[in-house]
């Protein structure tokens, strides 16, 4: 398929960021190079007949979502508008292009070979990161949390104040971290991360782990000694990051995932098994004390600000990406974030999209469960059911509504539609009333629940 090259370049740039590392790419437009080039392959796979047009289940909702979005800027913050807007419209470029670009099994499982890799490489990258010494870290004074990328200048430090005696430059600031490849360092003191839309930590511990059911799914597509070895390093990689992190949330999306499959194969009782393999990453990773306390009390403070924030205004929320201008960090939840900023009409069509990314390869589970050529379908359908398990524990932690990932996850979810339904035109993930209301009533209890507890916690 022709479009395959530019979707391939799309994940390249959202996971690997070759252009913060490498200079001959530095300066280049490389997103709406890849896009242009995504556009162009599916002109093309339509053209010669490698390509249908297929409506994805969830396009209407998405549609209705950036509508929605763009809408609430308008009436909020109308200044924002034309510096937001292209966020929007890249947020549905990544969906296009996967979710419609990717048209057959055989295509879909190679880019869950290249997502893979992808996921694998920046998981190497934060463990590698772990593994390293602490360096002095020359840092914008002005700059905080996750952008504070910094210079490492080679000195080595044990805490931050033995890297203020005899700076080279007195004036700058310093943070004792650990230094990775590809200028990659720590941050909180020694919290791996990767670059970009990864460099938070708990974010990268999010993507790494809901990309491992992948190997998984290689591994049961066929058994051999290559794959097995692929699956065993993933599965290192995956946890040495996690630990090496220190994300509570990604030791819950972790065993999630895990736990998915141990469900499946033994039932409940495989929710006991996967948590003795997440055991280790449990007890070795996380954050304790002082600084988890405060942590804990900064994301406590911030869910009561977004509920503060929807109660005044219920119908539009403050606006698309306007919660910094409310609170000094970001919701931590994408399931307040969402009615924070949009409001619970706009809560509900995010949340719709979750529904109907998940809803369709549980969807395909079922449908193809006793046919014996579809074994396939089955793997890959099985995997992403997985990852959106991972996925919806883990943006209980997160401010996700607009991250890329988790909408190359939902591209995902549209590519495994498109497959199916060239092979089955029979195939149809429907969300109908039932289903809507079910989400109404789901995001109304979020709500509740939430509003309950941080009201119970003074938070709001």
């Amino acid at each position: 398929m022709f479009a395959l090259p530019g979707i391939v370049g799309l994940l390249l740039f959202i996971f690997v960021r070759p252009h913060e590392f490498v200079d001959a790419f530095r300066g280049l437009p490389m997103l709406y190079l890849f896009f242009a080039l995504a556009v162009w392959g599916m002109v093309v796979d339509l053209r010669v007949g490698l390509a249908k047009p297929v409506r994805t289940p969830q396009l209407n909702y998405i549609l209705l979502f950036l509508t929605w979005c763009a809408f609430t800027m308008v009436v909020r913050s109308p200044a924002t508008l034309a510096s937001e807007l292209p966020n929007l419209l890249i947020l549905l470029v990544i969906f296009l292009a996967i979710g419609h670009g990717i048209q057959s099994l055989r295509a879909f499982q190679l880019v869950c070979g290249f997502l893979l890799a992808f996921t694998l490489f920046v998981a190497f990258i934060s463990a590698h990161q772990g593994l390293g010494e602490f360096e002095c870290v020359q840092v914008d004074a002005y700059t905080h949390g996750s952008d504070m990328a910094g210079k490492p200048d080679g000195r080595p430090c044990q805490s931050a104040d033995t890297c203020a005696l005899d700076a080279p430059e007195p004036e700058a600031g310093y943070r004792c971290e650990k230094v990775g490849l590809f200028g990659t360092t720590s941050i909180g003191h020694g919290r791996v991360r990767y670059l970009g839309v990864l460099q938070d930590p708990n974010e990268m511990s999010l993507a790494v782990c809901v990309g491992l059911p992948l190997a998984i799914g290689f591994l049961s597509r066929k058994r051999s000694a290559t794959r097995t070895a692929v699956f065993v390093v993933a599965l290192l990689l995956v946890a040495m990051s996690t630990v090496f992190s220190q994300s509570r949330g990604g030791q819950i999306v972790f065993l999630a995932t895990l736990g998915a499959y141990f469900v499946r194969r033994f039932g409940w009782k495989g929710m006991i098994a996967a948590a003795i393999m997440a055991a280790p990453i449990m007890l070795l990773g996380g954050r304790s004390g002082a600084e988890a306390s405060a942590s804990s009390e900064e994301r406590l403070e911030a869910w009561g600000t977004a509920v503060t924030l929807f109660k005044q205004f219920p119908l539009i929320g403050v606006g698309c990406r306007q919660f910094l201008e409310y609170h000094f960090i970001t919701a931590h939840n994408s399931y307040l974030l969402a009615p924070a900023e949009l409001g619970f009409p706009g809560f509900v069509i995010w949340s719709s999209i979750v529904y109907i990314s998940a809803k369709t390869p549980i969807m395909a589970l079922k449908r193809y469960a006793n046919e014996p050529g579809a074994g396939v379908v089955r793997t890959w359908a099985m995997a992403l059911t997985a990852s959106y398990i991972g996925l919806c524990f883990g943006i209980f932690f997160l401010s996700f509504c607009y991250h890329f990932v988790l909408w190359v996850y939902f591209g995902m979810s549209g590519a495994l539609f498109s497959a199916i339904k060239r092979h089955d035109p029979g195939f149809q993930v429907r969300f109908g009333g039932r289903d809507l209301a079910f989400v109404a009533t789901a995001c109304a209890l979020i709500l509740l629940a939430v509003g309950l507890y941080t009201r119970m916690k003074g938070a709001s």
